[in-house]
Order: C-alpha cells, then structure tokens, then sequence
C-alpha cells in the first residue's frame, strides 16, 4: 500500500533523509521512530506529498505520488502533529470544506461527519466555532477531516498529542479497526510504549537513514539483546549510530 525507493531529501548539503526504502501492506499498522532531527516528519511530507524528494519514489495504493500527485493524495489521510483549522468554521462547516476539496456530494459529507461526530463524541461541538476548541477538541476534528473521504493510508504524527486518556483509547482502537478493513496505518511516534502495543512493524531512523526495521520480536533479535521492551532496544540502537 505504501512503497519507498530510494527516497531522498537534501537541503544544501544537510541530509535529511538518504536513501530511505520501504514497503508497507495493506492492513499493516507501521510505526515510525527516532530522535528528535531523524528524518520522520520530513519522510512523512515525502509521503503525503508536501515535499517533493530530492531523489527517490513514492508509492500509495500502486500510484506515483509524482506522476499523479492529486490522485495519489485522495488515497491518504494525513494527520500532523500540529493540528491547523480555520478558527472562524464551525466543526460542520470544517468538513463540509475538507468534503469539497475531495469532491464529495453534500449528502455524502453530511452522512459521513455524522458518523464521525458520533464516533468521537463531538455531537454538542459540530456547530461551535473551531477557536473555541481544546488542543484535544482540535486534534479530534483533525481526526474526521483525515477519515472523511476513507482513504486507504492514513498517515499520523504524533497521534495522541493533546488526547485524555479515554480519546486516546479510542484512537489506538480506531486505528486497529482501520487495518482491520485492509487499509494501511503509518504512525510516527516518540511514545515507544504506543509503538510496542499497536504496531505490527516498526522502522528505526537516525540522522536520515533506516537503521533497523521488523517486528519488535525481530528487532530485539537483530539487536541480539534478548528480553528487552522497546525504550532500551529504541536507545541502544540510536546511540549505537555516530
């Protein structure tokens, strides 16, 4: 659902990311780590098609992201750390807006934010204006726009910023449900603890390259260091790059 080859971003003579390569399938969960500067969120505009490679392809859903750049984005949904809305719509006119640039029908936006009001627990907030919303209200209306047109990849950075605790399950099982229905999830986290209990595959990046990807069984075996969780494995193999 996802393919990477050969992906590269420079800016001058920085390296953001170098020769990065992937393959994701349809209904995988794939988590995304590294430090802070890693390359995550420049490889994520790679994906989602904000920045354009330095060198290097881009698949989703078997379209190149450079041959058909707006096909290829009506089959992602993108949500990024920092959440942006216009202020001055209300949740309702938010998607209605987002509905209009996938070229939905009316009934078809009014069915589908419906739903997804309902599935977030909106209902009382869909005719408030977006300024007078929380982070978590905010990242919750972000959340609907993403799904609105269901796509086949949904890509999230960051996806728990600003969420309490009862949100935040609801995500995590939403996200497992989407993969369920053979759709593709692409997270980038520092929140190794969501990482291990969420994702079927995790990729390691430091200072722009991949440096390990697998199963966390597979990446503990890689790193031979046995019975471990995540945040020891994540810092051994990160400090281990000079």
């Amino acid at each position: 659902m996802i393919k990477i080859s050969g992906l590269q971003k420079k800016y001058g003579e920085h390296v953001a990311v170098d020769d990065l390569n992937l393959d994701i399938g349809a209904g995988e969960l794939f988590g995304f780590l590294g430090p802070n500067g890693a390359g995550k969120t420049t490889t994520i505009k790679m994906i989602t098609g904000i920045l354009k490679p330095t060198s290097g392809q881009v698949f989703i859903a078997d379209l190149d992201m450079q041959k058909y750049p707006e096909k290829t984005k009506k089959q992602i949904g993108y949500i990024p750390d920092a959440p942006y809305l216009y202020d001055r719509l209300t949740a309702r006119e938010h998607l209605q807006f987002v509905g209009g640039l996938y070229n939905l029908d009316t009934d078809q936006i009014a069915a589908r934010s419906e739903e997804l009001f309902g599935i977030f627990g909106m209902n009382s907030w869909v005719d408030k204006r977006c300024e007078e919303f929380s982070h978590g209200m905010r990242q919750k209306l972000v959340f609907c726009s993403a799904l609105l047109h269901q796509p086949k990849v949904l890509v999230v950075d960051e996806p728990m910023v600003g969420l309490d605790p009862q949100s935040a399950r609801l995500v995590k099982d939403l996200m497992k449900q989407y993969t369920l229905k053979g759709n593709t999830v692409f997270i980038s986290t520092h929140v190794l603890s969501i990482a291990e209990e969420l994702c079927d595959r995790i990729g390691i990046i430091s200072k722009g390259k991949l440096i390990a990807i697998g199963t966390l069984a597979e990446l503990k075996t890689q790193a031979a260091q046995g019975d471990i969780n995540l945040e020891t494995l994540f810092l051994n193999l990160t400090e281990s790059i000079v």
